[in-house]
């Protein structure tokens, strides 16, 4: 996956899973992060359809069209892809615009004097738009219960333990 933005989350308290299993020989850690990266491409997808909020759990701020707030089209929600290794699985997005809406950006004309565009039925004219974050990709605390949880199955599966 070629992806413009990706994340690279720590989830504290995951450190002594980590170190059970770097012992555990041999174990499939490119299925666990596969499930991981798939689980956590969901858990964006949920985050921009329907909580609209960030990871933070800070409510976005709206748009000024008034229309579901990254939600115009399902593309970015749409877009969100993981790639995973025996080591890592990351989860981004490719498109262009992904990274102005995780982080903003201030948008000005390149050779005009103003930036023209419409909302609604108005036409605006303006010498440049900010567009504030609204992070979408990151892992809230819920999110992280969840990956843990799915982290001792895996384990409980791997050790013979059952579900």
């Amino acid at each position: 996956m070629t992806a413009l933005f990706t994340l690279d989350a720590r989830l504290e308290g995951l450190e002594a899973v980590d170190a059970a299993l770097a012992r555990l020989d041999p174990i499939d850690g490119q299925s666990l992060l596969e499930g991981l990266g798939r689980m956590i491409q969901e858990q964006t997808r949920r985050r921009i359809i329907s909580e609209k909020r960030g990871p933070d759990g800070k409510a976005w701020q709206p748009n000024r069209a008034g229309t579901s707030t990254l939600f115009r089209s399902g593309t970015l929600a749409r877009s969100g892809d993981y790639s995973a290794t025996a080591e890592t699985a990351i989860v981004g997005s490719g498109l262009i615009y992904a990274g102005v809406h995780q982080r903003g950006a201030t948008i000005t004309p390149k050779q005009a004097k103003r930036l023209v565009f419409r909302v609604g039925n108005r036409t605006i004219f303006a010498r440049k738009v900010t567009i504030p974050p609204r992070p979408y990709l990151g892992i809230s605390s819920e999110n992280g219960d969840d990956i843990l949880d799915a982290v001792l199955m895996f384990l409980r599966r791997v050790l013979g333990g059952g579900r």
